[in-house]
This record gives C-alpha cells, sequence and structure tokens, in this order.
C-alpha cells in the first residue's frame, strides 16, 4: 500500500517540473494494448471465513483515448480503459474463484520529458471512475460445507493511476509508445449471490491494484506533415565568400548533432590556416539550429555546434583569447522554414575572421 501511494505521489510532483523537447500542439488520439498484473485483495465472505483473490496469470489491459497537447509539453487526455482478469480464492479452507472486469473512464494529465535524441520519456496521472464485475463469481467454505455463488452485477469505484513510459517517433505525425501503468481502485466492493442451501450470502472484496506494461499508437493531428519529397542533401560544410578583408566560413551538421565530420573539419582547418593569412585578431563563431525543437533546445544546441568548432580551431593552433562564441538557435535562419521543418542549411555554425 505504502508503495502504491509512493508511487503515485512521485509521478505527480514530477509533472511541473518535466518539459518536452517536441512537444505535441493540438488534438491527438492514442490506443494500448498490453498485459495485465492483478495483485492478491481480500475477499471475505460475510458472516465467517477471510481469503485472498489472486490472478494465476496475466489478464488484458486495453486503452483508447483522446487528448491535446499545449505546446509546452503538458498534455490533458480523456482515457476509457477496460481491463480483464482470471481470479482465483486462495486461502485455508476456501476455494473458488471468478472472471474480474474493470472499465471505466479516466482523465490524466502528462509531461513529455525534453533532452533526449530519438525518444520522449513522459510521465502522467490520472483520476477517474470505474466499474468493476466479478462474473461467475464462487466461494467454497469446508466447515461448514457451502458454497456462495453468483454473477454480480457491476459496482462503481474511485480510481486513481500513475503512468510511466516512453515514446518513439514512427511518422511526422505517428508516435509508438510503451508505458507502464498502476491503476489503483480505491474502494471496497460487495458481491452478493446465492449459497447453496438456497440463501443470500455476500463477499467483501478489498480494494484492488491493476499493474500493467502496454503497447500504444498515438496519431498527433497537429504535427507537421512530412515534405512529399525529401530535399536534396546539403554539403556537411562549404566555404561562404564575404568581404575583404573578413573570410566567412559555414560549416553544415546532421539533424540534432553537434559532433564534425569530416568535411566540416576541413573547413575548419582552412579557416584556422587563413586567420594568419589575412592577419585577424578576432574570430566570430556563431551557432544556429532549425526550427524542428523548442526555442530553449535549439539554443542550447546551437551552442554546442559552436564550441565544438572553437574547440577545432584552438586545437589547430588559434589562440583562445582570439575567439569569440555566440548561439543565436533557431532564431537567425538561413532559410526561413515554417516550426517543424528539417532544413539542413539552418544546421550550421559561421566562422568570420576579422
Amino acid at each position: 500500500m505504502m508503495l502504491r501511494k509512493a508511487l503515485l505521489a512521485a509521478t505527480v510532483l514530477a509533472l511541473p517540473v518535466a518539459a518536452s523537447a517536441q512537444p505535441i500542439d493540438g488534438l491527438y488520439i492514442a490506443g494500448t494494448l498490453g498485459a495485465n498484473y492483478l495483485s492478491s485483495t481480500k475477499a471475505t465472505p460475510v458472516g465467517g471465513g477471510a481469503g485472498h483473490l489472486a490472478a494465476p496469470k496475466l489478464g488484458l489491459d486495453g486503452t483508447a483515448s483522446v487528448g491535446y497537447g499545449y505546446g509546452n509539453g503538458l498534455r490533458a487526455e480523456l482515457e476509457i480503459v477496460g481491463i480483464n482478469n482470471t481470479t482465483k480464492v486462495k486461502s485455508k479452507g476456501l476455494s473458488g474463484g471468478s472472471q474480474n472486469y474493470t472499465y471505466g473512464l479516466m482523465a490524466n494529465g502528462l509531461y513529455d520529458v525534453s533532452g533526449f535524441s530519438g525518444f520522449t520519456p513522459y510521465v502522467g496521472a490520472g483520476v477517474g471512475y470505474v466499474g468493476l464485475q466479478e462474473a461467475n463469481f464462487s466461494v467454497v467454505t469446508s466447515s461448514p460445507a457451502s458454497t456462495f455463488s453468483g454473477k454480480t452485477g457491476p459496482r462503481g469505484s474511485f480510481a486513481a493511476q500513475g503512468i510511466v513510459g516512453v515514446a518513439v517517433p514512427v511518422a511526422p505525425q505517428l508516435t509508438m509508445t510503451v508505458d507502464y501503468r498502476l491503476l489503483d481502485k480505491v474502494q471496497n466492493n460487495t458481491f452478493g449471490g446465492t449459497t447453496s442451501t438456497g440463501g443470500h450470502s455476500e463477499v467483501k472484496v478489498g480494494n484492488e491494484v491493476n499493474q500493467s506494461l502496454n503497447l500504444g499508437l498515438r496519431y498527433a493531428f497537429g504535427a507537421a506533415p512530412a515534405p512529399v519529397a525529401a530535399p536534396a542533401p546539403a554539403p556537411a560544410a562549404m566555404v561562404a565568400p564575404a568581404p575583404a578583408p573578413a573570410r566567412s566560413y559555414l560549416v553544415f551538421f546532421d539533424w540534432d548533432k553537434a559532433d564534425l565530420t569530416a568535411r566540416a573539419q576541413q573547413i575548419i582547418a582552412e579557416a584556422a590556416k587563413n586567420a594568419t593569412r589575412v592577419a585577424s585578431t578576432r574570430i566570430d563563431v556563431a551557432g544556429h539550429a532549425d526550427k524542428t525543437g523548442t526555442a530553449a533546445y535549439n539554443q542550447t544546441l546551437s551552442l554546442a555546434r559552436a564550441n565544438n568548432v572553437a574547440a577545432e580551431l584552438v586545437r589547430l593552433g588559434v589562440a583562445k583569447s582570439a575567439i569569440s562564441i555566440t548561439a543565436y538557435g533557431d532564431t537567425k535562419p538561413l532559410v526561413p522554414t515554417a516550426e517543424g521543418v528539417r532544413e539542413p542549411q539552418n544546421r550550421r555554425v559561421e566562422i568570420v575572421l576579422k
């Protein structure tokens, strides 16, 4: 019980401090399917005896949801959940079991976590109301010998859940998700049925906890569409002419990378060599990024690119004190584009000898 509460509390507390590297902006739909483990819970026949309901094997878990991303990493969604398990009564002097069904509606709040390349972790929490049904419920007691059985109707319960997962894009608007869910049905419920002697009996079932590992797909309507044709690849680096006496060089980078390619190293070496020829007293190194990430993420990426170029210049003999480093993020594109478009010529560092 304490572990469940700690997990749910930690998930809720994590929401305000998370951020999204490439946040969803607008409406989306999602669905998941996976395996479910139903933790053992108390099953107490009214009037005597005590036992536990336990699931001897994994059940099924499925969800369908519609949500909205606010463009800053925060997402809100409504989710329909359905869970099925087979249970057995486990206690001395008692036997039996049931077909356990859980279904209902949850309201979730989630946050995507920034700073990762190629995938996006996320955390979330939700509250809602679910129906519980113990179909073909039976409890057999050995002393005194009697059998309680019945196909019980649904019983309602408030529920809370925590969610931890990771999303991997497979297309511009389609994302695959893998997540772990802990759903706690916080209320006890009493189920009634007939006994072998023709009377009526009841069994009180404690709050149930479901743990699931689900695989899913999410389609975001607001994501930037993929280009009809792939753009022609840009050279890793190129030299751009500049008015004398200044000399300007452009070093290009792969998408979401700050590593120097072999061609980039050649261009930097040429800039370092010519720095003495034009008697430059200052070298400006400015980093840039395209518009496929958030402004904060692109600022950090452009600075990393500029720092790597400057470090290579110093390694080649340029005085560190002569180098001035700036980072512009995605604010000064060489080729203007819409948000979310991968433009090779905007992923660059400009070296200017002055």
